[in-house]
């Protein structure tokens, strides 16, 4: 590298990277998720996982140290420490940490984002108005050298609880900025704004969401939300890489695999509990998104807790 400037800056980040991975590794010394600040989390895993179902928040997700893949429909993201993840609507999604050690551990951090705030500071900043275009929910970006800055320097308010009460707020709003000035900024914009046809995709999102065991009733939806059928279905899926029925279908799955774990209930009953009118039909959609049958599934996640908790 022959410009100085470049090889400062280059040697700049790669100092704030090893600082980010020092402090997560300093705040979380076993494997599994804390959250040392309000709104922000971390997460350390001593090897790489299997595919983990869970529902996005919207959220700034990076990478310390290891990789991570998140899938959501057919779509793949995959991030490592050069890399961050933007998501902003809640969706249901596959993630799986890739590379992870007891030597090199899995180390990463999410900071939630809160819509009022990021709508605030993008007024604060005489942001220009959002493009009339569908906007992907999920996307991975170069995490830039001012960017990484911020977030090293909210990590840093670990070690000063007094300062961290004042400057919290003040670096969030720097991260949302950077963010919003960034390549992903119109993304981000949506969570405030929801321009274009994304406000009414996230409306439609929350309604399946919360009447996720109902049956799905898209003219009734598209009409609401003054859209035709075949408009809501590309909006939709353009914005959540799946189509209403794959979404709620995810949906009922996922919370049918939460209650059989949690409230002990049988495959027939979960499947019934989510909307499912044929057992047999359930059986065959539940293998195929986690890989197996439902009580063999949960059985397998029940032994892995165990073996989890007997290791601390």
């Amino acid at each position: 590298m022959n410009d100085p400037q470049a090889k400062r800056e280059a040697d700049r980040a790669q100092a704030n990277r090893d600082e980010l991975k020092e402090h997560i590794a300093q705040a979380i010394c076993h494997d599994g998720t804390i959250e040392p600040l309000k709104g922000l989390h971390f997460n350390r895993s001593s090897s790489p996982s299997e595919c983990v179902h869970s529902v996005s928040i919207p959220a700034f997700c990076a990478i310390a140290q290891g990789s991570k893949e998140v899938l959501l429909g057919s779509d793949r993201y995959q991030y490592d420490p050069m890399n961050y993840l933007l998501a902003t609507v809640e969706l249901p999604i596959i993630s799986q940490i890739l590379e992870a050690s007891k030597e090199q551990p899995y180390l990463s951090l999410r900071l939630d984002l809160d819509p009022t705030l990021v709508g605030s500071v993008m007024v604060e900043a005489g942001n220009p108005s959002l493009s009339r275009t569908d906007v992907k929910a999920i996307d991975v970006s170069p995490l830039d050298a001012n960017l990484l800055d911020a977030v090293v320097r909210l990590v840093r308010l670990l070690d000063s609880p007094a300062e961290a009460h004042v400057l919290l707020p003040l670096i969030k709003r720097e991260i949302i900025y950077r963010l919003l000035m960034g390549e992903q900024g119109n993304r981000l914009r949506h969570i405030a704004v929801f321009g274009g046809y994304t406000h009414h995709i996230a409306r439609a999102v929350e309604r399946l969401r919360k009447d996720f065991n109902q049956p799905i009733k898209i003219e009734s939806i598209a009409r609401e939300l003054g859209m035709s059928v075949s408009g809501f279905h590309h909006h939709f899926k353009s914005v959540t890489a799946m189509s209403p029925l794959q979404f709620q279908k995810q949906l009922r799955l996922q919370e049918a695999r939460r209650v059989m774990l949690g409230e002990n209930l049988d495959a027939t009953s979960a499947a019934y509990r989510v909307g499912y009118d044929d057992a047999s039909h359930f059986n065959r959609e539940y293998k195929r998104l986690f890989g197996a049958p439902p009580m063999r599934d949960v059985e397998r996640l029940r032994e892995a807790a165990r073996e989890t908790a007997s290791s601390i």
